[in-house]
């Protein structure tokens, strides 16, 4: 399974052409394509180009990483000042579902707990309708870095992340080690699983 549709630099994303992207998106992709991928991810494309106009940050983007575990994939990973921002697009909705919100923070959990490079990383879930109002977000993190899930339309995508990223400590963050880490539990999935584990009688059953 390729780890990502499309992966590059914001800057080498901006120069890219949005069909040249679309290829890239559409050769990958696993399944029959339908029109409403495509135009969801065309969408995508041009709202993200034109949020990063101007861009000068090592910030890095990925189209449709892979979560193995889950066997499904992420719409969008922005890697921001050492950040991992999981973006689950939601093209044309007006209003935030409770579906698409825990989407984006189960995806944000998994990478949090099974994707080394993500094991000490802040993970911030965003849910983006794109024709939804605006609405009042309140930055908060859980103990293991991973933060509830905000919300943002086209129109207020950037704001939000200029404003988490303004209040998260920077750190460097290798793209190539980060896009191609190993799945690997963390101590604290581990000990719980060892701890199910020795809460059953492993030897008194039989087949």
């Amino acid at each position: 399974m390729k780890r990502s549709y499309y992966a590059n630099t914001i800057k080498q994303f901006l120069q890219d052409s949005d069909s040249s992207i679309l290829g890239e998106l559409v050769r990958h992709h696993e399944f029959a394509l339908e029109d409403l991928q495509r135009n969801a991810w065309i969408n995508q494309i041009q709202i993200l180009k034109q949020l990063f106009v101007g861009h000068r940050e090592n910030t890095f983007i990925l189209f449709e990483y892979a979560i193995p575990r889950m066997g499904k994939r992420v719409d969008i990973i922005l890697l921001i000042k050492g950040a991992v921002f999981v973006l689950e697009f939601k093209v044309g909705e007006k209003k935030y579902s409770n579906y698409a919100i825990e989407q984006a923070l189960d995806y944000s959990l998994d990478l949090k707990n099974f994707h080394e490079q993500s094991h000490h990383r802040h993970i911030i879930p965003i849910v983006a309708a794109t024709e939804a109002p605006p609405v009042h977000n309140t930055l908060t993190s859980y103990d293991d870095l991973v933060h509830s899930p905000l919300r943002a339309n086209k129109n207020n995508l950037k704001l939000v992340l200029h404003e988490v990223s303004a209040h998260i400590p920077e750190s460097t963050i290798d793209f190539t080690s980060w896009q191609e880490s190993v799945y690997k539990p963390t101590p604290t999935i581990i000990e719980a699983a060892q701890a199910l584990y020795k809460g059953h009688d492993v030897n008194g059953g039989r087949w």
